[in-house]
């Protein structure tokens, strides 16, 4: 589908009458919200302004009518401008939590009861078809998904046990090669924590290590949780790798392997960064539990990634039976307390979950709509882009302002309201400061895999 603009591939242009939120401007952006869209209790903050891109980034953002005060010194009359008609301009989304690897295999081993159980078994036994060639055009379909719909920076974890964890990272490099003008790519290795205390763990993060590639695993409450958690953090530490756990994925309330990462953090006086993903039994929990564990999140300066599709996909999930939970973690209580919440797609088309496209913005409208994240907007939509930049490392990525890279996306839609109500399939994709192709790839390229 063609985008609702035309955006002239030069170097230098401006994009005109449009709105950005206010949380996705840098720090040196200081404008006033729209005044008429305060009226009322969702408080869309939305900056009116007028976008100048030039040389690939953005060279200024400017109250509307701008354009007259442009500091380039160029000659503005022959610059092309662009009227968005109001409608918002966010920066392109970072994804900092999927699993590329398992995408798309839903055609060929579907979940056969879409519980959490049934997926783990399901991918296992598929493992054997995960060959290099195979896995390679599956990853490469995800990204092009992702690319097209406006992600610049993706997190994968990938599945290692034993040889699988060489081919898989072995694809991964050469996608990341591959992709390296278009994507930034992160790995993180994905076993179960008992893998820690057998000889193969060092080599694991012996490989990771030498991919630029993040320690991780899965936590499960067992007696063996503490040693676990010592050699993971111990290893990390050995070879300078940052950690991002699964946790607590479940509506178990006795499920508290958040706090047993919090107390190893504090325990080895861990100073990278640490992600933990899922972390749905807080929502189960009592508060005064609740309030034990985040005060340790806090302390440990632990991150959280929700999955609100996934997790909505597979929790409470029984034959004949409503679900009653969401099985997503306590967004706004996290975010209360100070600590770092961004929200991520998880798996795509896989026995985890069994819809997707790779695509930010269907993150952010399900997660709205499912966390409750519209009463105010506010700094939610930072969770798909500044938010996952900082805890990745990428700290210039995802805001806007002078001299942030011109990576955006223009949606037609001039509030948060059109934003989430209608599909924003004529969205237009900027990649530094030009317009790339967002034709989504066709489900046939896949067909000779199954």
């Amino acid at each position: 589908m063609p985008g609702f603009i035309n955006i002239p591939d030069t170097a230098h242009y401006w994009l005109t009458n449009a709105r950005i939120p206010r949380c996705l401007l840098s720090h040196d952006v200081t404008l006033e919200p729209i005044p008429a869209l305060q009226a009322f209790p969702h408080q869309e903050e939305l900056v009116a302004v007028d976008v100048e891109v030039l040389g690939g980034k953005i060279a200024a953002i400017r109250p509307i009518g701008g354009i007259a005060d442009s500091p380039t010194g160029l000659d503005r009359g022959d610059t092309p401008t662009v009227d968005l008609g109001q409608g918002l301009v966010w920066p392109c989304f970072v994804d900092m939590h999927t699993h590329l690897d398992k995408g798309h295999i839903w055609p060929r081993c579907p979940n056969p009861d879409a519980t959490f159980a049934g997926a783990l078994e399901t991918v296992q036994q598929d493992h054997g078809n995960w060959q290099h060639d195979e896995l390679y055009q599956r990853m490469e379909f995800g990204l092009k998904c992702s690319y097209a719909h406006g992600t610049q920076a993706i997190r994968t974890h990938l599945d290692s046990f034993g040889p699988l964890g060489e081919t898989n990272f072995k694809v991964f490099d050469e996608l990341r090669r591959q992709w390296s003008d278009r994507l930034i790519l992160q790995a993180v290795c994905l076993v179960s924590l008992d893998y820690f205390l057998t000889p193969e763990a060092d080599p694991l993060a012996q490989l990771v290590a030498e991919s630029g590639g993040v320690l991780g695993g899965v936590a499960f409450m067992n007696d063996d949780l503490v040693p676990q958690l010592d050699q993971v953090f111990t290893l990390a530490k050995r070879y300078g790798l940052e950690l991002d756990f699964h946790a607590d994925e479940s509506l178990d309330p006795d499920d508290i392997t958040l706090r047993y990462v919090a107390e190893a953090a504090l325990r080895h006086d861990f100073q990278a960064a640490i992600t933990c993903g899922h972390c749905c039994s807080l929502s189960v929990q009592a508060p005064d539990v609740v309030e034990q564990t985040l005060t340790l999140v806090k302390a440990a300066h632990i991150g959280i990634v929700s999955l609100p599709m996934c997790n909505l996909y597979l929790q409470d999930r029984q034959p004949e039976h409503t679900p009653r939970y969401r099985g997503v973690t306590l967004l706004h209580e996290l975010h209360q307390r100070g600590i770092s919440v961004a929200l991520a797609s998880d798996n795509c088309r896989d026995p985890f979950y069994a819809y997707g496209d790779h695509d930010g913005l269907d993150v952010f409208k399900q997660s709205v709509r499912i966390g409750h994240l519209d009463r105010p907007f506010d700094h939610w939509p930072t969770s798909l882009t500044s938010r996952p930049a900082q805890m990745m490392g990428l700290d210039n990525l995802g805001t806007l302002g002078p001299g942030t890279p011109a990576n955006l996306i223009c949606f037609k839609a001039r509030t948060f309201n059109e934003l989430v109500a209608r599909e924003q399939g004529d969205r237009v994709v900027i990649r530094q400061g030009h317009p790339i192709d967002t034709t989504l790839p066709d489900y046939q390229e896949l067909d000779i895999l199954f």
